[in-house]
C-alpha cells in the first residue's frame, strides 16, 4: 500500500530493479523479436526466483530458498501458459504500456523477462506521477489513447469502465487460462469486474488490519496476547487504547489516519463496515449517514482521543513512520504495516509487534475491510489487446506477486494459494490472519466519481475529528455531497451507469459463512 502524491500509485515496476529483476533480464540481452531467437522459456522461468528476485538479506534472514516455494507452481500463471502459442501468435508485435514517469526505467529492465517468453516488445508511455489520473482520462476521452496498458488504483476502475474506455478480458482470460479462482471474490469481483464484465486483473490487494506491539499491551493485558479475544471488539481497542497512552512517554495508545480526504474515509469505513454500514441502498441512495455509520464515527472519534500527535492530519507516510518507528503501540493501518514491521532494515520494532484478527462490534459483524489496491487494464483503444493482456497476466502473476511480498515492498499479493502458503506466511506475519479475513471482506463499490466521493466523505469526517462539526452533522453534509456527486454522473436518471445488483456481490463476500476462528 502506497501513495504517491495525489492520485498516483506505487507501480509494479518501482520495486522491479530491488528485487533483482532487472539483474535477471540483462542474462538475456537485447530485444530479442523473432520467436526462434528467443531463449528457451524454461530457462527463463528457472531464473523467476527467490534466489534472483528476493533481496540477499531478506533470504538470509527467514532462510528463504528456492526449494522452499512461496506459491503453488500450479497457479502460477507464467508457469502454467504455453508461451510457444504465445510467441506463435504474438512474437514481434508490441505492447504500449502506460507507468508514472519515475517508474519508467525501472519498467523497462523489470519486463526485460516478459520480452523474453512472449518475443512481444514492451514500449513504455511514461504519465507524470502526480497528474496518472488527469492525463490518462484525458487520453481515454481523446479516443485514441497513447497507451494499450495501465495499472491503477482500483476505486477508479467505475470511472474508467462506465465510458467504455477499458477493453473486456474475459475471452483472453479463457484463452489464456487465467486462474480467477485462486484470487479471492473481494478483488476478483471489485479490481477484475464491473457491471458484470471482466476488465481486469487484481495488482495490488490491500486489506486494512489492526496491528498490536507486543511488549506494550501484553504488559496492560496482563499476559500472552491472543489473535483473537485479547481485543475482541472495538469497545475493547478504545479502553486498552486509553490505558496504553499512558505507558510511555512518546508512544500513543493508537495509530489512526483522519487527514482529510480519503484518509479520514478509509478509517471511518474500516470500523463501521465492523458496525453493518453499507453506503448506499439498492437504488444507489446514500444510507451511511444511518446508525452503523455514526456508530462507526463515534468509535473513530473516541479512539481519536488516545491517537498519536497529529493524527488528524495523518495519511500513511505518517502512520507508517509513526508505526515503524515504535511511537504508536496499536495500529490501525494496511495489512504491510506488518509485513514490513519484521524488517530491521524498514522497523524499529521487529519481533515486537502481532497482526490480530479484525475487532468486532455489538450487532455487527466481522467484516475485514478491502480497502484501496490497484488493478491492471487494457485501453479499449490498444492496438495489440492481447498482447497487454498477457504482458498484465506476467506482472501479477503468483510467483512474483509472493516475491513482492517476501520483499515487503507494499505490492500485495490477493491469492488463495500464496497466502495460504506456509512458506510465505513464515516471511509475513499477517499473511494467515489476512488471508482468513479475506473471505468476509467488505469493499466500496467501484462507481463512477468514486474518488470526489471519497474526498466529500473524509473532508466532513475530518471536520467532526478536529471538533468543528458534530458525528451527526458530518455524515449528513457527506452524504448531501455524495447525492450531488452521485447525480451528477449519471445516477438517479432511470439508467443507473452501475448496476447495483452487478456490484452487490463484492461489497461483502462474508454472508452466511462461519468465522475464521
Amino acid at each position: 500500500m502506497e501513495f504517491r502524491g495525489r492520485l498516483s500509485r506505487r507501480s509494479f515496476m518501482a520495486s522491479a530493479s530491488a528485487m533483482g529483476i532487472a539483474a535477471t533480464g540483462s542474462t538475456w540481452g537485447g530485444k530479442l523479436l523473432a520467436a526462434n531467437h528467443l531463449p528457451d522459456p524454461q530457462s527463463v522461468l528457472d531464473g523467476i526466483s527467490i534466489s534472483q528476485y528476493v533481496r540477499a538479506d531478506y533470504r538470509d534472514l527467514y532462510g528463504m530458498s528456492d526449494d522452499k516455494p512461496i506459491w503453488d507452481s500450479s497457479k502460477d500463471w507464467i508457469r502454467t501458459v504455453d508461451w510457444e502459442k504465445v510467441r506463435s501468435e504474438l512474437s514481434g508485435t508490441t505492447v504500449r504500456f502506460a507507468v508514472g514517469a519515475a517508474d519508467a526505467e525501472s519498467a523497462a529492465e523489470g519486463l526485460v523477462p516478459f520480452e523474453a517468453l512472449s518475443g512481444i516488445t514492451v514500449e513504455l508511455v511514461p504519465i507524470p506521477d502526480d497528474s496518472f489520473y488527469d492525463k490518462a482520462l484525458a487520453e481515454f476521452i481523446s479516443g485514441n489513447a497513447s497507451f494499450d496498458a495501465l495499472q491503477f488504483f482500483s476505486p477508479w476502475l467505475g470511472d474508467f469502465a462506465a465510458p467504455g474506455f477499458l477493453y473486456p478480458l474475459q475471452d483472453f482470460a479463457d484463452k489464456w487460462n487465467l486462474p480467477l479462482d485462486d484470487f479471492y471474490d473481494t478483488y476478483r469481483l471489485n479490481y477484475g469486474y464491473f457491471n458484470g464484465q471482466m476488465y481486469g486483473i487484481p495488482f495490488d490487494c490491500d486489506i486494512q488490519m489492526v496491528h498490536l506491539r507486543k511488549g506494550y499491551v501484553e504488559q496492560v493485558l496482563g499476559g500472552p496476547i491472543d489473535k483473537v479475544n485479547s481485543v475482541p471488539t472495538y469497545d475493547e481497542l478504545i479502553r486498552l487504547s486509553a490505558e496504553l497512552n499512558q505507558v510511555e512517554p512518546g508512544v500513543s495508545g493508537v495509530g489512526l489516519m483522519a487527514a482529510p480526504g480519503f484518509w479520514s474515509t478509509y478509517s471511518w469505513e474500516h470500523v463501521s463496515a465492523q458496525a453493518g454500514m453499507m453506503l448506499f441502498d439498492e437504488n444507489w441512495e446514500p444510507i451511511f449517514n444511518g446508525d452503523a455509520g455514526m456508530k462507526g464515527l463515534e468509535i473513530l472519534l473516541a479512539l481519536s482521543k488516545n491517537a498519536n500527535e497529529g493524527h488528524a492530519g495523518a495519511g500513511w507516510p505518517e502512520n507508517r513512520a509513526a508505526w515503524l518507528g515504535g511511537q504508536v503501540a496499536t495500529n490501525i493501518s494496511w495489512q504491510d504495516s506488518g509485513t514490513q514491521a519484521m524488517r530491521p532494515d524498514q522497523s524499529q520494532i521487529v519481533d515486537d509487534f502481532v497482526t490480530i484478527y479484525e475487532p468486532r462490534i455489538s450487532g455487527g459483524r466481522f467484516a475485514p475491510p478491502n480497502i484501496a489496491g490497484s488493478t491492471s487494464c487494457v485501453s479499449a483503444s490498444a492496438q495489440n489487446p492481447e498482447g497487454a493482456f498477457l504482458m498484465l497476466g506476467f506482472l501479477t502473476t503468483a510467483s512474483i506477486m509472493a516475491m513482492n511480498e517476501a520483499n515487503a515492498n507494499g505490492v500485495a499479493p490477493g491469492y488463495k494459494s500464496v497466502l495460504e502458503n506456509e512458506n510465505l506466511q513464515a516471511v509475513s506475519q499477517p499473511a494467515k490472519v489476512w488471508g482468513d479475513s479475506l473471505h468476509h471482506a467488505w469493499c466500496s463499490p467501484r462507481l463512477p466519481g468514486a474518488f470526489p466521493i471519497e474526498q466529500a466523505i473524509g473532508n466532513e469526517i475530518n471536520r467532526a475529528v478536529v471538533g468543528q462539526i458534530s458525528a451527526k452533522e458530518a455524515l449528513d453534509n457527506a452524504a448531501a455531497a455524495v447525492k450531488q456527486i452521485m447525480s451528477s454522473n449519471g445516477f438517479y436518471q432511470g439508467n443507473d451507469p452501475v448496476d447495483y445488483a452487478q456490484a452487490a456481490p463484492g461489497l461483502y463476500v462474508g454472508e452466511g459463512k462461519d468465522l475464521p476462528f
